[in-house]
């Protein structure tokens, strides 16, 4: 007789249906795994076999054959366990009853203990849509599983009380469902530190209420690294849709904490610039994700930016145009969404005090454009604003004045992110910096005044389309900081100056 249970895979971000199918027939003992199988999949006959003879129940001496349906997708990770263990006890009789409409998912100790997995949120998104009314996943990561409405969720500690659950004549009270409120952490750097940088502060600003793409070029001591660090201070709220998304990437990563259900606040990813290609975009044997998606929704922080290997940062072209990252590999082809805030920061040559007011510049020409060349021309048409942190004066750093809060300035990006959900409701577009090209137009509407200054700057400054389509965005993020509906021309001056700093020092 054959005995069917529920389970569930991860492929890329998404779930899907596993049918752990398990066969007890008579011969010489044997424990097969078929149905593309990995490596610690296969492992899983060794753990299964000890944690249930360790749990008080008898392991049969037969020939025992399981299949992992769809066999043409290939399994990997450990979390088969639970569902080839209460499949093997169905067919042995040690539980007589049907189990249609539940999911079973959970890695073994040798003692029987139900041990924590990756993906769970993704794989209860997916078992609701599927159909299925409960699921029984480790105790760890009931929380998380929990955020899903419509499907019960049943923690498992171990063996023993999983099968007295199993055999109780009613079903117990499933996990109490996690409210969805938002819980404000405490940030350690606050913008009312800074003093000075009245120009990088506007910029950044800016940048988190419209999700625009910032470019910081200064010596060292200016403070790039400083405010970039400030910057989850000012981010805008999550909405819930938003949540789901990074807390689905975070969860196949593995990096959500334990007892935690939702990642609430958007995620501040800083590589070192050691990291390869692959680890910023994702990959590997198993397809895993990159920083680059890790930071979705978020900002992606690339400090000292020449310094990444050239490949690495081309890496970044891609996923900053289409949101998304697309890994093809022998195997099969993965896209992860990416669509992030990238912050980058970066000395202006080598010795890092070119265009310092009282410091000088050792480096020779050469050196200097050899530096600033490592990085392109494409990519740097990506970063939507470019600035300058220029060093912080001797009155400025000595003062006792306290600036503006990261609250007060995170106030008023949430009021204009709330604007800006509401132009676009209907729509994929989250934030200005995401207006598609076909509605660049409909969104953006210049006065005659602005339509005349983005002429004359396209021919005099030789804008690309690319270029000339992130002011027009910025313009947009600036006209709703002065709560004009319509793009006025000192709004694209401002914007304008924002795209100044690639004139300066790359056109050398």
């Amino acid at each position: 007789m054959v005995v069917k249970v529920n389970s569930m895979g991860i492929y890329g971000i998404e779930a899907y249906n596993v049918c752990v199918e398990t066969d007890i027939a008579r011969g010489m003992p044997v424990f097969e795994i078929v149905g593309l199988p990995g490596a610690a999949v296969k492992e899983s006959r060794d753990r299964v076999r000890s944690a249930i003879k360790n749990s008080g129940f008898t392991f049969p001496q037969n020939r025992i054959t399981v299949n992992l349906a769809p066999a043409n997708i290939k399994k990997a990770g450990a979390l088969y366990d639970l569902p080839m263990l209460i499949s093997i006890l169905l067919a042995t009789g040690a539980l007589t009853d049907t189990y249609d409409d539940a999911v079973f998912i959970g890695e073994l100790s040798l003692a029987g203990e139900v041990r924590p997995i990756n993906g769970v949120l993704p794989m209860a998104l997916e078992a609701k849509a599927l159909g299925f009314r409960r699921m029984f996943i480790p105790e760890e990561n009931a929380a998380e599983g929990a955020v899903v409405e419509g499907i019960e969720i049943y923690p498992v500690k171990n063996v023993r009380s999983l099968v007295s659950i199993l055999r109780q004549p009613e079903k117990p009270e499933p996990y109490t469902k996690v409210t969805r409120e938002t819980v404000r952490t405490t940030f350690t750097y606050d913008f009312s530190d800074v003093h000075g940088q009245i120009m990088a502060k506007r910029a950044l600003e800016i940048a988190a209420a419209g999700g625009h793409n910032i470019l910081m070029v200064g010596s060292p001591g200016a403070g790039k690294s400083m405010l970039a660090k400030r910057v989850p201070s000012i981010l805008p709220d999550m909405t819930f849709d938003e949540m789901i998304e990074t807390t689905k990437i975070h969860s196949i990563a593995g990096i959500i904490p334990a007892g935690q259900s939702l990642v609430t606040e958007r995620p501040f990813r800083s590589p070192h610039h050691t990291i390869s290609p692959a680890g910023l975009a994702g990959g590997g044997s198993v397809l895993r994700p990159g920083e680059i998606s890790l930071a979705h929704n978020g900002v992606l922080f690339l400090d000292e930016l020449p310094e990444f290997s050239r490949t690495a940062m081309e890496v970044l072209r891609q996923p900053l145009e289409d949101g998304t990252v697309t890994i093809s590999r022998a195997s099969g082809s993965i896209s992860y969404p990416s669509s992030i805030m990238l912050i980058a920061a970066m000395n202006p040559c080598p010795c890092g005090y070119f265009g310092h007011p009282t410091k000088q510049c050792i480096c020779s020409r050469k050196s200097v454009n050899q530096y600033l060349s490592r990085v392109s021309g494409p990519l740097l048409d990506r970063l939507d604003i470019h600035i300058e942190v220029q060093p912080v004066t001797f009155e400025e750093l000595s003062s006792r004045d306290k600036g503006e809060t990261s609250s007060e300035i995170r106030a008023r990006v949430n009021a204009l992110r709330k604007k800006q959900l509401e132009r676009f409701s209907g729509t994929s577009i989250t934030c200005n910096a995401r207006i598609t090209t076909d509605k660049l137009h409909e969104f953006c509407p210049l006065d005659d005044s602005a339509n005349m200054v983005m002429r004359r700057s396209f021919d005099a400054m030789g804008l690309s389309a690319r270029a000339y389509d992130r002011i027009l965005k910025i313009s947009r993020t600036i006209a709703d900081m002065d709560n004009s509906e319509v793009i006025k021309r000192d709004h694209v001056f401002e914007a304008i100056q924002f795209r100044n700093l690639d004139k300066k020092y790359w056109s050398r």
